[in-house]
């Protein structure tokens, strides 16, 4: 039985939570966090994921379990891996330690965890749960003899977009790192690479070769909107941040140099039924589509039995209504691709290897994200082949995420 301890009780520790249920031989041993502990553990008790405990430190957590995994908010997690790092020289026995995207803030951050975690020689595992999505696997399954046959597909389209975050420090820019360009252009992006590299390579085969962003602030820097924001204590005033980004990656396969394309297409500003994932893939002769809001079932509320509604999200994440037509999803945590990523981690640390992903991979995307950053604040194309860019995006930090997206937005 695999002991996993969480550093982290909000939202998506939660979902995670959840997803353990699905998940063989693993129980969640701890939590750590300064709220939301409590609650967090006694869902897991009550949900069979074990006698789940609160731990007031990140050490005392340590001693306990064989898995940690970091689901704190972005600006914290260079000061998590340390106080791991401190627990593991003190003695504590860790299999693997699993990140949730982004891997960090700007490539300086992301570059100091993947130097812990090599220091420590731990596997590690980076929560891009996208490309674990059943929807995604079995369609690449189905078209491998085509893909074989035809070539690996050319261009990918991914997109992901709800009417914005829980919390408020994701809206605030210094502290998470940037708008919905670093919240969820990192899954679009991820998610788009991956269609396009042929089967059986690994999951930075492909070069990056440059990036082309925009960027606006089309919903959420005019009222009403900005005030609802300013009661959440961000002023998008003074800082604000992207609610839109259109992100255009170019990549090489380096045994063919044929190029392929991602368009990355995210926003806060999706004023729908909630989470839209919408994925198409063109290859020479195929395609496939993936519209996460597509789903077999449904439910309606009427205007009179509205008021009964405590939880719009339980129909849907990011739902933004309480009655009409609602869209239902039986199991959204498999749908997303969570119980997957889940059981591949948990066997690769069983085996003492890093997970599909790891944090290398998470910082080659924190890299292509800081790229479509310095893209839209240049106007002009990132070349990634160049090593003075490379150079540059090492201590770049975003306007945005200074603080001063007045200037660019």
């Amino acid at each position: 039985m695999i002991k996993i301890g969480m550093v982290g009780a909000g939202f998506v520790a939660n979902f995670h939570a959840r997803s353990l249920y699905y998940v063989r031989d693993v129980e969640l041993a701890g939590v750590h966090a300064p709220q939301g502990a409590e609650s967090l553990a006694k869902m897991a008790r009550e949900t069979g994921l074990g006698n789940t405990q609160v731990f007031d430190s990140i050490a005392k957590l340590c001693k306990v379990v064989d898995v940690i995994s970091i689901f704190a908010p972005n600006f914290a997690r260079v000061q998590i891996m340390n106080d791991i790092a401190k627990s593991v020289k003190s003695g504590a026995k860790i299999k693997g330690i699993i990140c949730e995207k982004p891997l960090a803030r700007n490539l300086k951050e992301a570059d100091a965890l993947v130097k812990i975690a090599a220091d420590l020689r731990i596997p590690t595992a980076y929560f891009e749960n996208q490309i674990h999505m059943p929807s995604l696997t079995e369609a690449r399954k189905q078209l491998a003899a085509v893909e074989k046959t035809m070539g690996p597909a050319h261009l990918a389209r991914s997109a992901e977009e709800h009417g914005g975050p829980h919390e408020p420090w994701f809206w605030d820019p210094t502290r998470q790192g940037g708008g919905v360009c670093c919240d969820m252009g990192c899954h679009s992006i991820a998610a788009g690479m991956h269609v396009l590299t042929p089967a059986g390579k690994t999951p930075d085969y492909l070069i990056p070769v440059c990036v082309n962003a925009s960027m606006a602030l089309l919903k959420w820097g005019k009222k009403p909107w900005i005030n609802q924001l300013k009661k959440r204590g961000v002023d998008y005033t003074t800082s604000p941040a992207e609610d839109y980004s259109s992100v255009t990656v170019e990549f090489k396969d380096p045994k063919t140099g044929m190029r392929s394309l991602v368009q990355a297409t995210n926003s806060w500003m999706y004023d729908a039924p909630g989470l839209r994932l919408l994925m198409e893939t063109f290859g020479p002769g195929y395609s496939y589509t993936i519209n996460s809001l597509q789903s077999p079932a449904g439910l309606f509320i009427s205007d009179a039995a509205a008021a009964a509604v405590a939880n719009t999200e339980l129909a849907l994440e990011k739902s933004q209504a309480s009655r009409g037509a609602l869209i239902l999803q039986p199991n959204e945590m498999d749908l997303y691709g969570y119980i997957a990523e889940w059981r591949d981690a948990i066997s690769a640390f069983q085996q003492g290897k890093n997970a599909l992903l790891n944090f290398e991979y998470g910082r080659l995307i924190t890299m292509l994200i800081m790229a479509a950053y310095l893209s839209h604040e240049n106007r002009r194309v990132i070349d990634l082949t160049d090593p003075k860019v490379l150079k540059e995006l090492q201590d770049y930090i975003p306007l945005i995420q200074q603080g001063k997206g007045a200037k660019v937005l």
